[in-house]
């Protein structure tokens, strides 16, 4: 097998310019140089390659058919390449690609869906994936390089591999079922809650460590009798007399207003809850992920 190690790309490209447009001057206008340049590239090409690839003549250059061998290579090789830099010009441009997002359930439904409805509406082109976790397994799906960034309740540790922006603070509501009316219009400690069912989430999520704390700076352990999967589950099972819940306010408001569910009182003020955005320390977004980002932390 013969390699030719002198023929560089730059040789095939013109190679290819003059072939596509049967011309040098053609070719030297959409190369922006000049015939001269490109004669010299062509005349370097054919000694490399030891064979005569063109036939000029007054009415431009056809190919020999050596030169018609190798179009035949060079032309699929540069038209690969074409449509590889025009697929990452349209991703660039925002008129494809597409955006991963790890998102917990409370993030999801109190910060990132308006950003996600006006990201959409302006670039429909642009495909949105949004993988449901609780926030140590966003962060964790964000680590290995599956997410853009993660949008999640405030996590108590963060790798300092991972940089993190505030969004906004949720407050969170107790709220009951109607078979506890009774609790109605009393200030509750968490040591009277505590003899009570309680629904929430389960270990190994934000929220669990949340309360946990909360429970934790009074001396007491905080046990969920039930145990929801996700942050949206909470208030059905709350609505259906199975315990009392701690929700955002923003699941809740709803049925608190229509009588379906009782906002309970607490003897402490509950902390609001930061959601934050989190990504990867010098790992680079993409044109459509960091737009993506600039509308989330807007809202």
């Amino acid at each position: 097998m013969v390699m030719c190690m002198n023929a560089s790309y730059d040789n095939y490209r013109v190679f290819y310019y003059v072939a596509k447009y049967q011309g040098f001057t053609q070719a030297a206008n959409i190369l922006n140089s000049n015939q001269p340049n490109v004669t010299r590239t062509i005349k370097s090409l054919e000694t490399a390659l030891n064979c005569k690839l063109f036939i000029r003549s007054n009415h431009g250059a056809r190919l020999t058919p050596e030169g018609e061998k190798l179009y035949a290579h060079i032309s699929a090789a540069f038209e690969h390449i074409q449509a590889g830099e025009m697929e990452l010009a349209m991703s660039q441009s925002l008129q494809s690609g597409a955006v991963t997002i790890a998102a917990s359930e409370i993030a999801l439904h109190c910060c990132l869906l308006p950003a996600l409805k006006a990201y959409h509406s302006r670039y429909p082109g642009v495909r949105i994936r949004i993988s449901n976790h609780s926030t140590p397994q966003a962060i964790k799906v964000l680590k290995e390089g599956f997410a853009d960034f993660a949008v999640v309740t405030m996590p108590r540790h963060l790798p300092k591999t991972l940089l993190w922006h505030q969004l906004m603070e949720v407050r969170e509501v107790l709220v009951a079922g109607m078979a506890f009316s009774s609790l109605c219009g009393k200030a509750l400690t968490l040591k009277e809650l505590a003899s009570y069912p309680l629904v929430g989430l389960g270990p190994h999520t934000a929220t669990f460590d949340f309360y946990s704390q909360l429970f934790s700076d009074q001396g007491l352990t905080f046990q969920p009798d039930i145990e929801a999967a996700t942050a949206d589950q909470i208030l059905p099972m709350v609505k259906s007399d199975l315990g009392i819940g701690f929700v955002p306010e923003a699941f809740s408001q709803d049925d608190i207003l229509r009588g379906n569910v009782l906002a309970l009182s607490l003897c402490i003020p509950l902390p609001e809850r930061p959601i934050c955005l989190v990504k990867q320390d010098g790992v680079p977004l993409s044109i459509a992920a960091k737009e993506l980002e600039r509308m989330v932390r807007a809202v």
